[in-house]
């Protein structure tokens, strides 16, 4: 059922064609909201548009925000087809390859470096440029647990999720006069379909089942959390009920980091 807690607002969501951000976009559109998804596949794209079903009010950027030029350009591009941006979503993220960091290749660093970090550092700058003069937005970066623990064999990406995490306490800190709310969420494991496509790599785990098992085994709910539960989350610090809520690492990862 949709509200209309965005009603005349507008979101650009990085990584938004399928998984978390795909879910946090359909949540945008049913509140009400115009909404910008971004992703690598051109055809993924035109998919995911047409199964959204948001009309005009939905619109598509297409590459890699590994790259800045394509970072940037999904801030300007939703400001060009709708006017503004009042909410980002720094969704997009991941490793390509899992490896003890004594056989981690500069190659691999530098792309989770860019991918996670760098990508929203280009787009949240990008975007405080059009939500400071109209003084209010919300920038809503999209951490993980390993953001606040860590495992073996993701060095670059626990390292990322780290930095981002800072880096959105001291943002935070510089544009809330500004009306600007700027928070990450940080999800455990989320059984999406890149999962599925990764796990048989993932910490030289054998599949699915036992990714999810080894990844839930120490947290308070014994579960996944779900795309869905992210996607509500993130349109209640998105909306007029997240005003008060700044610089904030939130944990939804089922009771894993416990702060």
């Amino acid at each position: 059922m949709g509200g209309s807690r965005l009603d005349g607002r507008v979101a650009a969501v990085s990584g938004g064609t399928r998984g978390i951000g795909r879910a946090i976009a359909e949540a945008f559109l049913d509140e009400g909201a115009s909404v910008v998804i971004n992703g690598r596949s051109p055809e993924k794209g035109a998919a995911a548009l047409a199964e959204m079903n948001g009309g005009d009010r939905v619109s598509f950027w297409p590459g890699s925000v590994a790259d800045q030029v394509v970072a940037e350009g999904l801030v300007d591009h939703a400001v060009e087809t709708y006017g503004q941006i009042d909410i980002l979503v720094c969704n997009a993220g991941g490793v390509r390859d899992t490896a003890p960091v004594v056989d981690m290749s500069d190659e691999e660093w530098q792309y989770e470096l860019n991918l996670n970090l760098n990508h929203t550092f280009w787009t949240t700058r990008r975007a405080l440029r059009y939500m400071v003069p109209q003084r209010s937005g919300r920038v809503l970066a999209i951490s993980s647990v390993e953001g606040k623990v860590a495992k073996p064999n993701i060095a670059g990406y626990a390292a990322n999720k780290h930095g981002i995490n800072g880096f959105v306490k001291s943002v935070a800190r510089e544009v809330g006069v500004e009306g600007i709310t700027v928070n990450a969420i940080c999800p455990g494991i989320v059984v999406t379909d890149m999962v599925h496509e990764r796990a048989g790599r993932a910490q030289g785990l054998g599949g699915v089942d036992e990714l999810v098992s080894f990844y839930t085994a120490h947290t308070a709910l014994q579960r996944p959390v779900t795309v869905g539960e992210i996607a509500a989350f993130a349109v209640h610090l998105a909306s007029d009920e997240g005003a008060g809520f700044s610089g904030g690492t939130i944990s939804l990862d089922g009771g894993d980091a416990y702060y």
